[in-house]
């Protein structure tokens, strides 16, 4: 019999680690560098970097992975009034203090033109008087402009002047709100958050949703948190500009000894390690190693550089010892970028107690093989 406890007990120590089931690998094992067969140096495949203090702020100043930067337009201070533009329609009547006027026929203190279209040259046509520049101007201005043209031609004459928008003076709401559709500027200082309003409101079931807006071939982008956050990028909207509401689609990826293998979305548009661990669930604490949290991360090519002002490898791995105070707080300072995998190493110590646990059963058995 004690041959075969020594056989028992030898196998498992021998075999023991391909023995013992393993989500994740250890962290020596995954930033093991190869050996080489002829005796040269190796060249690692990939960088390492500790998040700590010292490196912290050297890693801030590191390109961004994510390529899409969009700007976005400040608030422009307008006057909250309504303006004439080419396109316009405008409904006039004239009134006058005679009878039988140039104007009016015997009997008629007032007339009424036909609806007039303000023309792409921002003028309209009027009898006796020719063609008035109108456009630019307040319904208000517009109005004693065309009264001023016909004191000549009728005594104490009395405008009367109603505006009715025309087509260019629209925006389109796209998408990502309850009700899009085209919506008429109603006074020259209307905003993007009136527009959202006007639409319905954002809908809720978007993950960190991003604010676009087309103007002039050019789209800009700002998120919606950001946008509500900050009052000076509540920018005051042009006629034919296009407004949609998308969901953030970066994303990062969490494997290993973490509380959950998958795909995350950006829940903000900046998360810290820390936040992102939180995302994921945390960490498996039967089976994590809190000084192996891993962070492989690969930058493009134009992004390497030999003086530290970017990484000097395009693949890097950060490492976060969560067991310190120093890392706890680094962690919670370094920024995640799209693509990021998060990765938790397995504990050593795990493995160890899992070979005791093999060790013991194989007394077990044979206490009842005696």
């Amino acid at each position: 019999m004690l041959n075969v406890r020594l056989l028992l007990c030898g196998a498992v120590l021998l075999s023991g680690c391909d023995l013992i089931p393993r989500g994740a690998g250890l962290q020596s094992e995954v930033l093991a560098v190869p050996n080489s067969e002829n005796g040269e140096e190796v060249v690692p495949e990939f960088a390492v970097e500790p998040i700590t203090r010292d490196n912290l702020a050297t890693f801030l100043h590191w390109p961004d992975i994510d390529n899409e930067h969009l700007r976005w337009i400040e608030a422009a201070d307008q006057p909250n009034t309504r303006i004439v533009t080419p396109g316009d329609r405008l409904d006039i009547t004239i009134w006058g203090t005679e009878e039988n006027g140039l104007l009016t026929n015997p009997g008629q203190r007032s007339v009424t033109f036909p609806q007039t279209t303000v023309s792409a040259a921002g003028t309209i046509f009027l009898p006796f008087v020719g063609d008035i520049k109108v456009s630019g101007m307040s319904p208000d201005r517009a109005r004693a402009r065309i009264e001023t043209e016909y004191e000549g031609a009728l005594q104490s004459p009395q405008v009367q002047l109603e505006l009715t928008e025309g087509p260019n003076r629209q925006v389109t709401l796209v998408s990502g709100v309850s009700a899009p559709g085209q919506v008429t500027l109603p006074h020259t200082n209307y905003t993007i958050l009136e527009l959202l309003a006007d639409g319905g409101g954002i809908v809720t079931s978007f993950n960190n949703p991003q604010v676009r807006l087309q103007r002039n071939g050019t789209l800009y982008g700002v998120s919606a948190d950001r946008l509500l956050g900050t009052p000076r990028l509540n920018t005051t909207l042009n006629a034919r500009d296009r407004v949609f509401v998308e969901e953030d689609e970066r994303i990062f990826l969490s494997l290993g000894a973490s509380g959950t293998e998958a795909v995350h979305s950006f829940t903000k548009d900046t998360v810290t390690a820390l936040e992102a661990l939180t995302i994921i669930g945390g960490v498996a604490e039967s089976r994590a190693d809190a000084k192996g949290i891993l962070i492989l991360r690969r930058y493009p090519a134009r992004a390497v550089t030999a003086d530290r002002s970017g990484p000097d490898h395009p693949r890097t791995v950060f490492t976060i010892d969560l067991t310190t105070a120093d890392g706890l707080f680094s962690a919670d300072q370094f920024i995640i970028q799209p693509g990021d995998l998060v990765y938790v190493a397995e504990s050593p110590v795990t493995a160890v107690q899992s070979i005791f646990g093999l060790f013991g059963s194989v007394l077990g058995i044979n206490n009842q093989l005696n």
